[in-house]
């Protein structure tokens, strides 16, 4: 059974930060790509950054310069450190997991508050 178990959300001031975590069981971690996408009320679910078994990153423009996505293959973890954060960024989180056809699995999320 595939889980990703997503922490780390809350609230937080405008230019302040959070790092969010995502623990998977269930599958070969080290091989799966990952991502990250949010979903504010009202808008689509959105890609906010990825990361490949090898490790590359790629971020939408929005959390370019700003967020960085990383893996620890010994824990089954990825984390989205999240810095600088504006009221735009305000989104319940979403983990995501994908290896060819197997997949997407997907979080439960973590809410993210942007406000002063």
């Amino acid at each position: 059974q595939v889980q990703l178990v997503e922490s780390g959300g809350g609230l937080v001031q405008p230019g302040g930060s959070l790092r969010l975590s995502c623990a998977a069981s269930g599958i070969t971690f080290r091989l799966y790509a990952m991502a990250w996408y949010r979903q504010a009320p009202g808008k689509q679910r959105e890609l906010v950054a990825s990361i490949t078994a090898g490790g590359d990153t790629n971020y939408a423009d929005s959390a370019k310069g700003r967020f960085t996505m990383s893996r620890d293959n010994a824990k089954n973890t990825v984390f989205l450190q999240m810095n600088s954060l504006k009221p735009g960024d305000a989104a319940v989180y979403y983990c995501n997991a994908r290896l060819g056809v197997a997949g997407p699995y997907w979080g439960q999320g973590t809410q993210v508050a942007v406000s002063s």
